[in-house]
């Protein structure tokens, strides 16, 4: 039995005040889901990816249904450290603080391990592993230093915790990013800053739809507990959930958007 998504929760201003950075956040994944569910939660955000265009696409429609103040966009590629760097100084001089970071940004692919390249490995760890590292680090360096506390939430994934046919670098890279996550914690907690993930298994938006065959998203849908793929939406929520003040005492966790926790 397939259940019918719920309906789209309206904003309880949870982040009114609050300035965020979401990496990877152009398009309709769950990065531009992110975006709009902060916003509407009231927060500023600062939406980075590294296509440029479809940046430009996601800052023009988002800043038109909530103001230009309110959301700002800068390219970033997560594996070079200049542009990590100036991400979070724009976010810092048009806002003047930096209190929540989604780090989304992540490559997947397919490859059986006898046939991957050395480059195949890297590209992917370099994205999705080194990007989140390099960008947790930026951002706990100026919460730190600011003293105010704060939020980061790494976007894992399922494949972290169970095996799947191809997907050997991905796999290492989301469970890499589940280790990073629970060592970061424990370092940032003594100055007050908290840092969670979420573990979504299928959420399916018109880019996932175009890479991957119908027969393999027939076969994943089939193994979720409600019969249905995630919205972006949906992981979103928690994303918002972790951002806010009602996970206050939620850090090193990662929380699985699916019921294939193993």
């Amino acid at each position: 039995m397939t259940a019918a998504p719920p309906p789209y929760l309206p904003g309880h201003h949870l982040l009114t005040g609050r300035t965020a950075v979401v990496t990877a956040a152009a398009g309709a994944g769950i990065g531009g889901a992110t975006a709009r569910r902060l916003l509407e939660e009231g927060a500023r955000v600062v939406i980075s990816d590294a296509h440029t265009r479809r940046l430009k696409e996601s800052e023009a429609e988002l800043a038109a249904e909530f103001g230009a103040g309110r959301v700002t966009a800068l390219p970033c590629d997560v594996t070079d450290e200049d542009q990590v760097t100036a991400l979070f100084s724009h976010t810092e001089e048009h806002h003047g603080r930096l209190d929540i970071v989604v780090n989304n940004a992540g490559l997947g692919g397919t490859a059986d391990l006898v046939d991957m390249t050395d480059e195949q490995w890297g590209k992917v760890l370099d994205v999705t592993l080194n990007g989140t590292f390099r960008c947790t680090r930026a951002a706990l360096r100026r919460m730190k230093a600011a003293g105010t506390g704060g939020v980061v939430v790494n976007n894992a994934s399922v494949i972290g915790w169970r095996a799947q046919q191809g997907q050997a670098h991905y796999a290492a890279a989301k469970a890499g990013v589940m280790a990073l996550t629970r060592c970061a914690a424990m370092e940032a907690a003594a100055y007050g800053v908290r840092v969670n993930a979420v573990s979504p298994s299928l959420a399916v938006h018109p880019h996932l739809a175009k890479v991957t065959t119908p027969e393999l998203l027939e076969e994943l849908t089939g193994r979720e507990a409600f019969g249905r793929y995630a919205e972006p939406w949906e992981v979103a929520n928690v994303i918002v959930f972790l951002a806010s003040g009602y996970s206050s005492y939620l850090t090193g966790e990662v929380l699985s958007v699916s019921s294939q926790h193993p």
